[in-house]
């Protein structure tokens, strides 16, 4: 089993390695119909671009978009600095030329990649799944009898911020770095799943369907993982099939089929204000030019929003979205599982936490309140701020480096619940719910507990546990997102998530001590 294993890590790799190299190769040839198709679907009125264009690219050929894109992008910057400054607003051209510089690529490329899509996603995609499938099965006989194994969690680089984790570390951030800020170097991969992504919307991949259809791939296989892992307890078993439903079937397929049947691209299981953008004015307009699918859309994320969420919060927690719907729960539980015991357990940690993920929420529905008025006064400004300003700062603060960089890049030295934890906004929503108003908690036994420790430590969300539980206190926390790997882990079942009547929920216990010379009143007055 070792040996297969061992032949795994070695295919997977291989797959690894190739995908990482993809950005830096290729050959992209640019012929004057791509330019001619550029300027017609970009509506480009600027001649100084144009020109550019049929100058410095058409008709030339590139090795590797980091010879193409600056070209580009110094050409664009240079037009709107020309028209800006001679006041042709008209002719400013808006896409961004990292943008500009991947449509370009995407409809330039030429040779081995871009004409054997099949064979590269085998030696890409198809390497890495077989790869991590033979390491991860073999688990079935390696773990033993059924029960959950931690054992050298503490031992292996991999999971103790070794050298393995801080490579995993590097990949993840240069992943979203690229995802995020240069979109053109991912045209290589959009090669790969142009077959799936056109038979779903009809359309050639964006890099936005890459990282859609990695997620869900990468969601896949760590499920298996889950499932041998944790195949003795029926609840995580259930808890992974629920968010790798949600991921692949809400979160991918259908709003990519919706896009095929010309309706807005929609995720109706994102809520706000996780979804931050739902309120732009660019969504907005979107929905209402798009007919009755478009009003329904609008009026299901409202009602999402202010009745669904609290309401299910109220019945089950807030475990009902952050660990059984959410796509950003769902990473952090298959792919993040590994590093849960990274989660950062101390009171400076919690008080960070506490401003950070609030302050995110205040921030959201600030700028949303901007949004709205500018939207229905018809002006750019609230209070001489540019509401544009506003919704960008918090898209690359908040919606980029926070919840992509950050958020998941960081799992292998931070924990899996970065994001969840400190940053976002629909958590903390969340968490207000559950806290004050809801029936869930997880109770305790405290006559049971040997103080292993083992619940702490693997609380990805960095609450005491075994605090609660020396003192058989339910844990009532607007953090917990009810994962129940606590209950999972604990040896002596001193742990368990309940739904119950909102009296006794909160239950503190005082700790009695034998110097205190009040005991007998503090006795009495229980």
């Amino acid at each position: 089993m070792k040996v297969l294993q061992n032949i795994g890590i070695v295919i997977f790799l291989v797959g690894l390695s190739t995908f990482a190299a993809l950005p830096l190769l290729g050959t992209f040839k640019v012929d004057k119909t791509i330019v001619q198709e550029i300027v017609s679907d970009n509506s480009i009125k600027s001649e100084f671009f144009i020109q550019d264009l049929e100058t410095k690219i058409q008709d030339k050929e590139f090795n590797g978009v980091q010879s193409l894109s600056p070209i580009v992008v110094s050409a664009l910057d240079n037009a709107n600095a020309k028209h800006r400054k001679n006041k042709e607003y008209k002719k400013v051209i808006y896409t961004k030329g990292r943008d500009m510089a991947g449509s370009i690529a995407k409809k330039s490329g030429v040779g081995f990649i871009a004409e054997n899509k099949g064979l590269m996603w085998i030696m890409t995609f198809g390497l890495g799944i077989i790869g991590a499938l033979l390491f991860i099965i073999p688990q079935v006989v390696l773990l033993g009898p059924k029960g959950i194994k931690n054992d050298g969690i503490y031992h292996q680089s991999s999971t103790n911020k070794g050298w393995i984790a801080w490579l995993v570390f590097i990949f993840l951030v240069s992943f979203y770095l690229v995802l995020y800020f240069r979109p053109e170097y991912a045209t290589n991969w959009t090669y790969l799943v142009d077959p799936i992504s056109e038979s779903l919307s009809g359309n050639p991949a964006g890099h936005w369907f890459v990282y859609g259809f990695m997620y869900c791939i990468v969601m896949s296989v760590m499920a298996v993982r889950m499932y041998i892992k944790y195949r003795n307890n029926i609840y995580q078993v259930v808890r992974t099939t629920s968010v790798l439903f949600f991921q692949i079937v809400f979160a991918f397929l259908i709003p990519e089929i919706m896009v095929r049947l010309q309706m807005p691209y929609y995720d109706f299981k994102n809520a706000f204000p996780l979804d931050y953008d739902f309120f732009f004015q660019w969504n907005l307009k979107t929905l209402l030019d798009s007919g009755g699918i478009g009003i329904f859309i609008l009026f299901w994320g409202i009602i999402l929003t202010l009745v669904i969420v609290p309401v299910m919060v109220y019945f089950f927690g807030k475990r009902w979205y952050c660990s059984w719907v959410c796509g950003c729960g769902g990473l952090a539980e298959t792919l993040g599982d590994p590093y849960r015991q990274h989660s950062d357990k101390s009171l400076f940690a919690w008080k960070v936490e506490r401003w950070l993920i609030h302050g995110v929420l205040l921030f959201a529905v600030v700028m949303t309140g901007m949004t709205l008025y500018s939207f229905f006064s018809e002006t750019g400004t609230v209070l001489g701020i540019k509401t544009q300003s506003v919704q960008n700062v918090y898209s690359l603060a908040v919606g980029s480096i926070f919840a992509g960089v950050i958020g998941t890049g960081f799992y292998p030295i931070f924990g899996n619940r970065v994001w969840c934890r400190f940053g976002c906004p629909l958590a903390a929503y969340l968490g207000f719910v559950q806290r004050f108003k809801s029936r869930f908690r997880i109770t305790t036994n405290g006559g049971q507990c040997i103080s292993c420790g083992n619940c702490s430590t693997y609380c990805e969300q960095g609450i005491d546990v075994r605090a609660y539980a020396q003192k058989g206190e339910n844990i009532v926390r607007s953090s917990c997102v009810g994962c129940g790997v606590c209950s999972a882990v604990c040896p002596r079942g001193v742990l368990k998530l309940e739904n119950g009547p909102e009296k006794g929920r909160i239950n503190s216990k005082d700790v009695l001590l034998g110097n205190d010379v009040d005991l007998m009143d503090l006795v009495n007055n229980k």
